[in-house]
């Protein structure tokens, strides 16, 4: 580490080296900010302000910008930098402050009217992000400062989106990698500064949320570093701006205990630290469609950045997958981002973000190139999925009372719709023709898919997630994932008992905070992580906080049990009632309320005991003639009020989850159904039952007949024909 954080040139005189002038060497050096950014300064009043910055060590060299403005490899006879453009990508974890931040910067750029109403995380503009409070597409606009028009990028936070960061990066040529001034680098933060890094961009660290009470800056700033050195980052890369800033204020600055009124110390760092796109203007036109959005009057509009020549509004143009699968096309409209809309252009320069209309069947990863000369670009690749989730046709009773769109036509092709704009996902027919296999970074990237058929009046069933294994040599390796948990002292030992169950194995532990906080790293298998969000939000009592990343491939860990209850299952259709669920919620929570319909089959609640139960859920109260001086109080349970994520964590192999746009159901397997029949007498784990009950000849019968063979027919006393063939 030290190699790492040596000087690769001796500091100029600029520098103050008397040892008495400064007790803290951390705190104390004391340089021009021609020197603090490394960058050449354009001659003004304020250039030559001393200015002081914290350091990581007290060895290291002032912070210069990660990527120098100046490349000594630059063609220069091809090859220029535009300075009237800054391209940058906000990158952070989730809930780290993205959004928050890029609301501030377009406030503070005067994007909107003094007395106009905006709302909070106006970047989210997706039902589905509002709702859940997390960014899920990645969204352009831009701001002006000093002149120099600054293209932003807000990307998702989450990492099973991680593929919309990976689409966006080659449309910039820096990043602000935002970190929370408590958490540090968490794993989404790792994976998107590790493809930052590879694609050689400029970093400006913004160490967000300054004024939270139990801030640590000094730590959040060595944990970064220490990140990037893991990250094999180079020496200039390593030498990274540090901005610390509160977003919902405004405000940033060089220091934690100085902040400025406005950003403007963090756009400054943007404009020194960030190179401006390297083009070649005079070269023949390439332009990589980055992003795909639709349009009613418009149709498909292609979204990236032109890398090279000019593009011209009626323009006809080459669209190149390869060298030889090449089609010509006519640019009908050009747009580029101004504030925060699309504004109407005749001509966009190589550099700049635009938005190409007229092309109907553009795909994410084609070039648009010149007509004559043009060659494609290297295409987009994205990181391949984990999870995989089988989508069929709804098979209920109760199929097409709500949706609009329920054959499997339908279904297949909004699937294979999907994947035109969704890069990081994968479609496949299944075993039959109305079973789909669909693909994912993780059980959130397919659930948000499944949220948006529902929305648009699709009617189908999901089965349990499941991950994607591959063989290396002879040998079954599975996918391993990073799991961090936050949780508090008191509930720790039961979280470290729930994740060794699932075969985690621990490699750090830290304490957090003043709050008696403690920190879990784990290196855990994928399967283990299905279902594991409710299973700990339960064993901490809502008060741990789960975040994983794909980490490798790694060896088949051994068997996995997820779910140690079964389900209440209903064995008939009709409206529940109080009368039948009075009863039958002493067999466990139930997931429905009186006056609902249901079907045989329906999942009605969780079993209390290990096994599925069938229950009589519509029973109704005798009617007599007697009359009863008092009625009897029937007092239901809450129902547990599962939401779609809930629903798909919760399945197993033999369950599947009915998605219509006004309901959610689970239910037994119809196809596997078949093989068993459910039966109100019927139960599961007959060894549990005393041997007495099985030496009665009508239980006997009874049990035989229904075909349940969980039992050693040796105990039963009815040693009749129908034990045949069963061992007995």
């Amino acid at each position: 580490m030290e190699m790492a954080m040596a000087f690769h040139k001796p500091l100029t005189s600029s520098v103050s080296t008397n040892p008495n002038s400064n007790p803290n060497p951390r705190r104390g050096l004391s340089f021009s900010s021609s020197l603090l950014f490394n960058c050449k300064l354009p001659s003004s009043p304020t250039a030559t302000a001393p200015l002081k910055i914290p350091f990581r060590n007290s060895t290291s060299a002032p912070i210069k910008c990660s990527v120098s403005t100046e490349t000594p490899h630059e063609k220069k006879s091809q090859l220029m930098r535009r300075r009237d453009i800054r391209n940058i990508a906000i990158v952070a974890h989730v809930d780290h402050g993205k959004t928050t931040l890029v609301d501030a910067m377009l406030k503070q750029a005067k994007v909107f009217r003094d007395n106009q109403f905006v709302q909070e995380r106006i970047m989210d503009s997706n039902d589905l992000e509002r709702e859940r409070g997390i960014t899920i597409l990645s969204k352009n606009t831009s701001i002006s400062y000093k002149d120099t028009k600054i293209n932003i990028i807000d990307t998702p936070g989450h990492s099973d989106f991680g593929g919309e960061v990976e689409r966006v990066l080659n449309m910039v040529e820096g990043v602000l990698l935002v970190v929370d001034s408590v958490e540090g680098p968490m794993p989404q933060t790792r994976f998107v500064l590790k493809k930052a890094l590879e694609f050689g961009h400029a970093v400006v660290v913004v160490v967000n949320k300054i004024d939270r009470p139990s801030a640590r800056p000094d730590y959040v700033v060595n944990a970064t570093f220490e990140l990037f050195i893991e990250l094999n980052a180079t020496d200039e890369q390593c030498d990274f701006q540090v901005i610390y800033a509160s977003g919902i204020k405004g405000k940033a600055g060089l220091s934690p205990e100085n902040l400025a009124e406005d950003l403007g110390p963090l756009f400054e760092s943007i404009m020194r630290c960030i190179p401006g796109p390297r083009i070649d203007k005079d070269g023949a036109l390439q332009m990589l469609a980055t992003n795909i959005e639709y349009d009613e009057h418009k149709g498909r509009i292609a979204i990236g950045r032109v890398h090279a020549g000019v593009l011209q509004k009626g323009m006809d143009v080459r669209v190149c997958t390869t060298e030889d699968a090449c089609r010509y096309a006519r640019v009908s409209e050009l747009f580029v981002y101004e504030k925060f809309i699309r504004v109407p252009a005749a001509t966009v320069e190589a550099g700049d973000i635009c938005a190409v209309c007229g092309i109907d069947d553009i795909q994410i990863g084609e070039t648009i190139a010149d007509k004559s000369s043009g060659k494609p670009l290297p295409a987009i690749k994205v990181e391949e999925p984990t999870v995989k989730m089988a989508f069929a046709i709804n098979t209920s009773p109760f199929v097409g009372r709500e949706g609009k769109y329920v054959t499997s036509r339908n279904l297949r092709d909004r699937l294979y719709r999907e994947i035109e704009r969704n890069l990081a996902m994968r479609v496949e027919d299944g075993e039959t023709a109305d079973t789909f296999i669909v693909s994912g970074r993780g059980t959130l990237h397919i659930t948000i898919l499944i949220e948006n058929m529902r929305r648009e009046g699709y009617e189908f069933m999901v089965g349990p997630p499941k991950v994607i294994n591959k063989k290396v040599g002879d040998k079954l390796h599975e996918p391993f994932e990073i799991a961090i948990v936050e949780v508090p002292e008191e509930h720790m030992g039961s979280v470290v008992e729930l994740l060794g169950k699932r075969r985690g194995q621990m490699f750090d532990m830290l304490a957090v905070g003043s709050e008696g906080t403690t920190l879990l790293k784990y290196k855990i298998p994928t399967r283990g992580l299905l279902g594991l969000r409710n299973a700990i939000l339960t064993a901490s009592r809502g008060t741990a906080i789960l975040n994983t990343i794909f980490d490798s491939y790694g060896p088949w860990a051994g068997d996995i049990t997820t779910r140690d209850q079964g389900s209440l299952v209903a064995f008939e259709e009709g409206s529940t009632t109080s009368y039948a669920l009075f009863s039958a919620q002493e067999r466990g929570q139930m997931f429905v309320g009186p006056g609902v319909d249901v079907y045989k089959g329906q999942i009605m609640g969780i079993h209390q005991r290990p096994g599925d139960l069938s229950l009589n859920v519509c029973k109704k109260k005798a009617a007599t003639n007697i009359r009863s001086n008092k009625e009897q109080t029937v007092v239901l349970d809450s129902p547990l009020d599962y939401s779609l994520d809930d629903c798909i964590e919760y399945i197993q192999e033999d369950e599947v989850v009915e998605v219509t746009p006004l309901s959610i159901r689970m239910c037994k397997n119809p196809k596997l159904a078949k093989k068993t029949s459910y039966d109100r007498y019927s139960v599961i784990g007959l060894r549990t039952l005393p041997t007495t009950m099985l030496r009665r000849k009508n239980s006997c019968h009874l049990i035989c007949k229904l075909g349940w063979l969980d039992f050693d027919p040796i105990q039963c006393s009815c040693l009749k024909s129908h034990h045949k063939g069963w061992g007995g």
